[in-house]
């Protein structure tokens, strides 16, 4: 073969693989099941676990995704009518219609003595789990990967 003749023959080698690898990618990822752990009080941690979850809904597809959000701790914080703010409660109300759903540890909110409706924005009675920890190991053990931003 010649230089040239060589050269198209590995361009075209690369041509395919690259093409070949976008087609893989092109099917993309299958359905997960994932719980969210967010326990911080910090705005900028609370921020971007939610920034998280919505690259991972932009990278997945809602359709094929079951998020769960597990809240307990410190991260009571993010449905407080005295300390959130409109920037997180729209970023979490845009995760609700997406199909994200949000728990909150009714310890947590027993021990801060906050009371649902009066205190907090957002969150229902049906939002509610008995522990945080609790929910996040039931969860796991039901095949939802875990991660802690």
């Amino acid at each position: 073969m010649h230089g040239k003749s060589k050269l198209l023959v590995v361009i075209l080698a690369v041509m395919a693989l690259a093409l070949g690898a976008a087609v893989a990618w092109a099917g993309g990822y299958g359905k997960q099941k994932v719980v969210y752990h967010i326990n911080s009080s910090d705005f900028k941690v609370i921020g971007g676990a939610l920034r998280n979850i919505q690259n991972h809904i932009n990278a997945v597809g809602e359709d094929k995704l079951d998020i769960v959000v597990v809240v307990h701790a410190g991260g009571h914080v993010m449905f407080r009518k005295d300390k959130t703010n409109p920037q997180i409660i729209n970023k979490i109300k845009s995760l609700q219609k997406q199909g994200v759903k949000f728990r909150q540890c009714v310890t947590t909110l027993k021990r801060k003595k906050i009371r649902l409706g009066k205190d907090t924005v957002i969150l229902t009675e049906a939002d509610l789990v008995p522990s945080g920890v609790a929910e996040i190991a039931e969860l796991q053990m039901k095949g939802y990967a875990y991660i802690k931003p």
